[in-house]
């Protein structure tokens, strides 16, 4: 290895040229919908089981002991179930993958920012979900929720027209061979016309992803133990927030800490409002103030907030659940926590849980590492949606304990494992790893990107 370079900055990143371009904007904002559905989902699922008709007619045991009716009548639920799978494919398609396509096609500067395009995408679903819950919910007889269901149709096209307009991104053209359309696609998409030094790291990139014959087997070798290891946990700790806890149930919470039935879905929309600003915060500062700063402030201000209703929710409603005569402004307190929650995830582990996991990946083993991470976020998804309320009923008010408990763990996981992904292009992104104290033992065998090495100093230069 030479003893001597040109260094390249503190991170070991290259300077790319290029510009946040009409073009690749107008392109993420649109790749970016497809987060719609996700969102659209979540806020959808909440309202519509807090709604008496839809109870009444698929669950009607549950509305039987929650309204003391005693028909007998059952109804197939199969209608349901068929369309809650189909749906459950194409947000899974959309998980996988808008936060790769997005990543392979933003400026390395802008990556951050239009990355959380997607997970702002999910909290507009779930805010239009909440207010349509809201208005619908006043509908007679079945209308309301069949409209709320419904109207998954709209986001759903707009995924389908979207796949139609967007262009191929610069990596996969190259991966199909399509070299010299991928050279000038990536010159549009970077409004400059000195690309040569990125596209040929994207061509380098693609013949070493070509020696790769078996990417879901090659996952398990020790070069990538980190990214297969982030690609596990971060989804698994997003879980563990305990968002889904406010943002699948809020209106059974609300309902339960003292609000009616539609004051309760107004409160989801409150909640929704919340995550939507928020998550703009991110979009302004992630390419700023770095990921490991989000991570870590908003891994802080939840646990406090968790704490905090835990305590307020446990001095009133004690083990038993009988809060007696509850004060308005007890309730709105618990309220005001629970928005502070959501924001601190709303600018951290919400929109970092789909971005450093897609841009951490190298080209050989990113699709198949990209579906190990929205795999176990559904996983994960799905069996917190299902203990939930057996663990409220065991945990009460401690059940926010439990997932404050997680959210220390994975702050403090954060603070020693994950470097900082911020400025640097994902075809380098290998360096972050070379360079980290822990995950540098497993990265020996491993080259650096094209053009690079390690001087005797240990920084990263550009070779001469």
């Amino acid at each position: 290895m030479a003893g001597g370079g040109i260094p390249i900055g503190p991170g070991g990143d290259k300077a790319y040229p290029g510009n946040l371009t009409l073009y690749v904007t107008f392109t993420c904002v649109v790749a970016a919908m497809g987060g719609l559905i996700f969102g659209y989902d979540i806020g959808i699922s909440g309202g519509v089981t807090a709604m008496d008709p839809f109870l009444k007619k698929f669950f009607p045991s549950v509305y039987k002991k929650q309204s003391a009716d005693h028909s007998t009548n059952q109804y197939s639920v199969w209608m349901l179930i068929v369309g809650r799978i189909l749906l459950g494919f194409g947000i899974g398609f959309a998980n996988q993958s808008v936060p790769l396509y997005l990543s392979e096609m933003a400026p390395y500067k802008y990556r951050g920012s239009l990355n959380i395009g997607f997970q702002l995408s999910i909290t507009i679903g779930i805010l239009v979900a909440n207010v349509l819950n809201y208005f619908f919910n006043k509908l007679d007889g079945n209308l309301g929720w069949r409209l709320s269901l419904g109207g998954a149709v709209v986001p759903a096209l707009i995924i389908t027209v979207g796949s139609l307009i967007l262009p191929e991104t610069p990596n996969s053209m190259i991966e199909r061979g399509n070299k010299e359309e991928a050279r000038s696609k990536l010159r549009r998409i970077r409004g400059v016309d000195d690309i040569d030094e990125e596209f040929n790291d994207l061509i380098y990139a693609s013949e070493e992803s070509r020696k790769i014959e078996h990417p879901w087997r090659n996952l398990l070798q020790k070069k990538y133990r980190p990214q297969l290891t982030m690609a596990i946990l971060i989804p698994f700790f997003q879980q563990l927030t305990g968002i889904n806890v406010i943002m699948f149930y809020a209106p059974v919470l609300f309902k339960t800490i003292g609000f009616g039935g539609d004051a309760s879905l107004m409160s989801a929309v409150i909640t929704g409002t919340v995550n939507v600003l928020a998550t703009c915060v991110s979009i302004y500062g992630v390419d700023k103030w770095g990921r490991r700063f989000l991570f870590l402030e908003g891994g802080t201000q939840m646990l406090i907030c968790q704490v905090a209703v835990a305590i307020f929710i446990g001095i009133k409603f004690g083990v038993n659940g009988d809060p007696g005569d509850l004060p308005k402004w007890y309730a709105i307190v618990v309220v005001l926590f629970i928005c502070i929650y959501v924001a601190g995830f709303a600018w951290s582990w919400g929109p970092l849980g789909w971005l450093v996991p897609s841009e951490i990946f190298p080209l050989e083993i990113r699709s198949a590492a990209q579906s190990i991470n929205v795999s176990v976020n559904m996983i994960f998804t799905f069996i917190i949606a299902q203990v939930f309320l057996t663990m409220l009923c065991h945990f009460k008010f401690g059940l926010f304990l439990f997932f404050a408990f997680w959210v220390v763990v994975m702050t403090i996981f954060v603070y020693i494992f994950l470097p900082e992904t911020k400025n640097i292009p994902i075809e380098e992104m290998v360096i972050v790893w070379k360079k980290h104290w822990f995950w540098s033992r497993f990265m020996v065998d491993v080259d650096y990107p094209n053009g690079l090495e390690l001087s005797k100093g240990g920084d990263v230069v550009k070779k001469v």
